[in-house]
């Protein structure tokens, strides 16, 4: 395995961090997770787009343009002979004397893993997953901009934890006013009357690369489609139900808690959309 540390491509063991690092210290930076298939890597454009967005609100200046950024990917793919895998590209403030002013940090840290991924288990699939939803809140948007995927995941580890002791696979986040934001991982979808709905990103959510991928998925077969303010209640009454992620795809839900969603099993509209998901991915990475 080779990880790509600041520009050079190492084995793991010599991918040493220092203990001054402000990522290590006080969680301050961003990441992107990637997937490839056929060493292609789905929407690429689209997420470093993001990560230069998230770089930008917590005003850090990325270590290198975005061509560069996305050399440094193929790079490190290559370097592992990997073709279907998923990839992290962490950027962290970088080493700095103790204190939170980001001016005691002279240039960021970037660090590249990847691994071999070919998917989840198709057994996830034909079953879905369980969830439910956990106690706690998603911080607000006056408290961290949603929009800013950081290495700062205690409050989402905590939900985590939460929900793996309810039984659950997943823990579904609300927002302060009681409205369903999303997983500790995912994005969140439900069908009811053949319409698709998923929480409004007003509610104060992270806007994943797949969810809008599922979202134009939804505008070219015809399905109607409403970004609104779901509670419980709604996602309860549901037909369907099924969480996004660049690793998990496109991921059913069969139950929330103890009570089954539908009849308990992937439902159609889910089962379509996944199937074009999977064509989608086919014709943009010519797999």
């Amino acid at each position: 395995m080779r990880i790509f540390l600041n520009a050079k491509l190492v084995p793991p063991h010599r991918a040493v961090l220092s203990v001054y690092d402000h990522g290590f210290l006080y969680g301050d930076g961003i990441y992107e997770t990637f997937r490839s298939y056929g060493g292609v890597i789905f929407r690429l454009d689209q997420h470093l787009s993001r990560l230069q967005h998230s770089a930008r609100l917590i005003h850090l200046k990325l270590p290198y343009g975005l061509a560069k950024l996305r050399t440094s990917l193929y790079q490190t793919l290559a370097a592992n002979r990997l073709s279907n895998a998923t990839l992290r590209m962490t950027i962290s403030r970088g080493v700095g004397e103790l204190g939170l002013d980001p001016d005691l940090c002279a240039r960021p840290t970037i660090v590249i893993t990847a691994r071999v991924f070919n998917g989840y288990p198709k057994a996830l699939y034909n079953r879905g997953v369980a969830a439910t939803v956990v106690s706690i809140r998603r911080l607000g948007s006056d408290t961290l901009d949603p929009r800013i995927k950081s290495t700062n995941f205690l409050n989402n580890i905590l939900a985590k934890i939460e929900a793996k002791r309810a039984g659950a696979d997943e823990g579904l986040m609300l927002n302060r006013e009681g409205y369903l934001t999303e997983g500790t991982i995912s994005n969140l979808f439900l069908v009811k009357k053949s319409r698709l709905y998923t929480p409004s990103p007003q509610v104060g959510l992270l806007e994943g690369i797949t969810r809008q991928v599922v979202l134009e998925l939804a505008g070219t077969m015809g399905i109607p489609t409403e970004e609104g303010f779901l509670t419980p209640k709604d996602l309860l009454r549901a037909d369907e139900c099924f969480l996004t992620n660049t690793s998990m795809e496109i991921m059913p839900v069969r139950k929330i808690g103890k009570v089954p969603i539908g009849h308990g099993k992937p439902g159609p509209i889910t089962l379509e959309l996944r199937k074009a998901f999977r064509g989608l991915v086919r014709q943009e990475c010519r797999t």
